[in-house]
C-alpha cells in the first residue's frame, strides 16, 4: 500500500464528517468554523449544513493528521498550516488560542475539471468578443493581471487564459500552493516550502520567482502576488520577460495597479516610491477584472482595462475596453449580462497584424487596426 493511499485512508477516517461534502461536485469549498458548524459554498452562494465533528478533539485530530502527513507542523507556537490533499485541494486551518472560537478549517476544493473560457462564455461571464480579445492578448505576450476580491474565480480565470499560450512555449508556473494545471506539456511547476520551527527548509514564491528566470522560460506564471515578490516580477516584465500572468486581490484596475506598487515596495531592495509606480506602470498592459455577485453567486469579467502609464498628474492612467453591462434576470432567477465594448482601441491595436496573426481575428475586429 502506497504513502498516499495511506493518507487517503486516514484521511477519510479524520475527516469522516464531511466525506460526502468533499465528494459533491457542486460543492466548490468547505467551511469548518467550528466542531459543530460546518458552511459549503455550492454555486457561489453560502449554504450551512448539519454535519459535525464529534468534539473539537476530533475535528484537532483531523488537522493534526493533515498536518503530519504533509510534513508541516502546527501548535500554539504555530497555530496556521497551509496543505494540499492527495487530489490538489487546498487546505488552511488555525486552531487556539488564534481561533478563539475552536479550530477553523477551511478546504478550497479541487476542480477536477479545469474551466476554459469557452466554458465561461457559455456561464455568461465572458462574451465572445472578450474571449477572443484576451486569446489574442496572451498570444500577443502581454503582461496582465487578473484582479478581484476573495473567491471570485481569479485562479479559475488564469488557468483559462492560460490556454491560450502556445504550445511550443516554455512556462513555469509559480505557486505558495499548487492549484493550476496547463494543458501544455513543456511546463514546470514549482511551489514555495515551509520551513520547520527553525526556518529550514524554507523557500518563498520569491525565491522560486528568482530562480526561474535562470531557467530560461518564455512565459512566468504567478499564481497570486501578495509580497515582495512583486517587485521582481515587475522588473522582469520590462526587462525581456513579457506575457507574465499573475492575479492579485483588488476591486478595481487603479487599484490593482495601486497593490502591485505596494507591494513592490515590500521588497527588501530600496526603492523610491515614484521609481516603484513607474515601473508598474511600464509593466502591466491589461487588468482583467472579475467579481462574484451575491445575488445569484455568478462570477462574471466585470471590465477589461488597459494600463496607460502615467498622467499628468503622476496617477495610473487606466482606460476600460470592456465593461459588463447588466441587462436583469432570466426566469431561473441568474443575472444576465453582457460584456461589451467601450469603443476604445488598446494601444497595441495594429500588433496582431505587425505580428501575422491577423487570421486570428474574428469577433473582435473593432477592436484592432490594420
Amino acid at each position: 500500500m502506497s504513502r498516499q493511499a495511506i493518507f487517503e485512508a486516514s484521511l477519510g477516517y479524520f475527516l469522516e464528517p464531511i466525506v460526502p461534502l468533499l465528494e459533491d461536485d457542486t460543492v466548490t469549498e468547505v467551511m469548518v468554523n467550528g466542531y459543530d458548524d460546518i458552511y459549503i459554498e455550492r454555486r457561489g452562494k453560502l449554504e450551512h449544513t448539519d454535519r459535525r465533528f464529534a468534539s473539537e478533539d476530533a475535528l484537532l485530530s483531523a488537522v493534526h493528521n493533515i498536518a503530519q502527513w504533509v510534513g508541516r507542523e502546527i501548535h500554539e507556537e504555530k497555530p496556521v498550516l497551509d496543505a494540499r490533499l492527495p487530489d490538489g485541494s487546498r487546505v488552511h486551518a488555525i486552531i487556539p488560542p488564534s481561533a478563539r472560537g475552536g479550530t477553523i478549517l477551511t478546504i478550497r476544493k479541487f476542480a477536477r475539471q479545469t474551466l476554459t473560457l469557452d466554458d465561461l462564455v457559455g456561464f455568461g461571464s465572458l462574451s465572445e468578443q472578450a474571449k477572443e480579445f484576451l486569446e489574442l492578448c496572451v498570444r500577443l505576450h502581454k503582461n496582465m493581471l487578473i484582479s478581484g476580491g476573495t473567491g471570485s474565480g481569479k485562479t479559475s480565470l488564469l488557468g483559462a487564459m492560460t490556454r491560450a499560450i502556445p504550445e511550443e512555449e516554455r512556462i513555469i508556473v509559480i505557486e505558495d500552493t499548487s492549484e493550476l494545471r496547463l494543458i501544455q506539456k513543456h511546463c514546470l511547476y514549482l511551489e514555495a516550502q515551509h520551513g520547520d520551527t527553525a526556518g529550514r527548509g524554507a523557500l518563498n514564491v520569491r525565491q522560486l520567482f528568482i530562480n526561474s528566470l535562470r531557467m530560461r522560460p518564455d512565459r512566468i506564471i504567478v499564481g497570486e502576488v501578495r509580497s515582495g515578490e512583486a517587485l521582481d516580477l515587475v522588473q522582469s516584465m520590462i526587462s525581456g520577460h513579457a506575457g507574465s500572468l499573475s492575479t492579485i486581490h483588488a476591486n478595481s484596475a487603479r487599484d490593482a495597479l495601486v497593490r502591485l506598487e505596494t507591494l513592490s515596495l515590500m521588497s527588501d531592495v530600496e526603492i523610491p516610491i515614484y521609481v516603484a509606480r513607474a515601473q508598474v506602470a511600464s509593466a502591466i498592459s491589461l487588468i482583467v477584472q472579475i467579481a462574484r455577485f451575491s445575488e445569484d453567486g455568478s462570477r462574471k469579467i466585470t471590465r477589461i482595462s488597459e494600463a496607460r502609464g502615467l498622467d499628468e498628474n503622476g496617477q495610473y492612467d487606466t482606460v476600460d475596453l470592456f465593461v459588463n453591462r447588466l441587462l436583469g434576470k432570466a426566469e431561473d432567477g441568474r443575472l444576465k449580462a453582457e460584456l461589451a465594448p467601450t469603443g476604445e482601441k488598446p494601444t497595441f491595436a495594429a500588433e496582431p497584424y505587425e505580428q501575422g496573426m491577423g487570421d486570428w481575428v474574428q469577433y473582435s475586429q473593432a477592436l484592432w487596426s490594420k
